[in-house]
């Protein structure tokens, strides 16, 4: 059985070793091989298809993007940057990277077990059973293979939902894992599974990891809710009591707060008991009534939408509902176990929910959606003054998007080709905080061969840890 070798101590003092900027296939393999982060450097792309999310900048059919130590420098149609290494961007879409605003990484080890046709080895009851038995190295190397997923599918910003911290060691562990990855994101601090419902989370730790993570730029700290309408009580179902003093903890702190919804009854409950609050993001926007949409909007509520599997929940995503009442919303994964990591799968599920729902009589179009799955899902993370459009002063996090493809080309309006045809394959590049992830298909910073293989060690580790048959 192998020795656990992560501990807290170990975390906290962890560093990533780093190499020369990749621009190169060449310089990309040896950085991939090392399994160590790009440094920054300078940087253009030349003659992409830029789409900036940014409305004083707009679209370019064919534009420069200059990036320096990090940050963008330069948006236009032609930029001078002598000097600088030269990214190819002719026959690709340059974008924002896409942030994803609710993301169970924890449970991504998991897919193996997890069996679609037997209720016993369905999402929730595997994730139970097994959570009860993850130490901190399970929980590092879990999230460590949502992140290389979340890399390779063009996501520079993650949202990690963590509802099984079951210790210190285990937040440091999954807080490293995002430091590791490259990625910029928020951590929500949740409960243990299997915790009692009349026994507080751990609020000092809260603080503890705040002062911790308030010295790194590329991350920010949430906590993430138990449950407070009696629903899914394997995740907790605590009373209206206990949410205030959770939640009045977070906001002494400055926290945000993150919650899953069941309906109508966890508005109605967060609404009566003065718990909404722009600090809020509510996620499944499912059954929901007309009171609730303008109590969220009034209280300035984010809604997360995981479409690839609320499509399969009873009800339906009421996404024309929340943005005709003035609701933000934005896109996310939600686990990795049985849906997969594609913004634009999630984008086009919309769009087709939409259709099938309104008949037309919402409109909603293709660069709404791919607005929703950047710009959209940074201003629910807070982070809009720092990523989800290419902005000059913003830091650089975009993705290349290749348009030769068979299944993509060739492309008429550029959102209608990332909302209806394109897929994660066609992610061409990946940039985050300026540190080039992904070029010309491959990693550069990540070993993945080693990645999967360490995450299936820990998953027959813990398998056999818990007696799993």
């Amino acid at each position: 059985m192998r020795k656990h070798t992560i501990d807290r101590r170990t975390l906290l003092t962890a560093t990533t070793a780093l190499t020369a900027a990749a621009i190169l296939p060449r310089e990309a393999r040896a950085q991939a091989a090392q399994g160590s982060l790009p440094t920054r450097g300078e940087f253009v792309v030349r003659g992409a298809h830029v789409l900036s999310m940014d409305d004083k900048i707009g679209d370019l059919p064919a534009g420069d993007v200059h990036i320096r130590d990090g940050a963008i420098v330069a948006v236009a149609a032609s930029v001078a940057a002598p000097g600088a290494q030269v990214i190819d961007g002719k026959g690709t879409i340059c974008m924002p990277g896409f942030v994803d605003t609710h993301w169970h990484h924890w449970t991504s080890f998991l897919r193996p077990v997890i069996r679609a046709n037997d209720p016993k080895r369905t999402y929730f009851p595997v994730t139970f059973a097994l959570g009860l038995h993850y130490t901190p190295e399970d929980s590092y190397r879990s999230v460590r293979l949502g992140l290389a997923e979340a890399v390779a599918a063009g996501v520079t910003t993650t949202h990690n939902w963590a509802h099984n911290v079951r210790s210190p060691a285990h937040a440091d562990a999954e807080v490293q894992a995002m430091r590791d990855s490259g990625l910029r994101g928020r951590f929500a601090y949740g409960p243990s599974l299997g915790m009692s419902n009349d026994k507080p989370m751990d609020i000092a730790d809260w603080a503890r990891l705040k002062r911790d993570i308030g010295k790194d730029p590329m991350l920010t700290l949430g906590i993430c809710s138990r449950n407070i309408d009696g629903n899914n009580t394997s995740r907790g179902a605590i009373n209206a009591d206990m949410a205030k003093k959770e939640w009045s903890a977070a906001r002494d702190l400055g926290l945000p707060i993150t919650l899953h919804t069941n309906g109508t009854a966890s508005v109605q409950l967060l609404n009566a008991n003065n718990l909404l609050g722009p600090d809020v993001q509510l996620v499944h926007p499912l059954n929901l009534l007309p009171k609730d949409f303008e109590a969220l909007a009034k209280h300035d509520v984010r809604y997360s939408i995981s479409p690839l599997g609320e499509a399969g929940r009873t009800g339906e995503t009421q996404l024309s509902e929340l943005m005709q009442a003035g609701v933000k919303v934005s896109i996310s994964i939600d686990n990795v176990t049985a849906e997969r990591c594609d913004c634009f799968a999630c984008m086009h599920m919309l769009q087709t929910l939409n259709r099938h729902r309104n008949a037309g009589k919402f409109p909603l179009s293709t660069k709404r959606l791919v607005q929703m799955a950047t710009i959209d899902g940074a201003i629910d993370l807070g982070l809009a003054g720092v990523t989800g459009s290419l902005t000059p002063g913003k830091r650089a996090d975009l993705i290349l998007v290749r348009t030769d493809a068979p299944n993509i080309a060739p492309i008429g309006d550029p959102y209608d080709a990332l909302v209806q045809l394109a897929q994660p394959s066609n992610v061409d590049t990946v940039v985050a905080d300026g540190r080039i992830l992904k070029r010309k298909g491959a990693f550069t910073g990540l070993d993945h061969d080693k990645v999967m293989r360490e995450a299936s060690d820990a998953l027959a580790d813990l398998k056999a840890r818990a007696k799993w048959a």
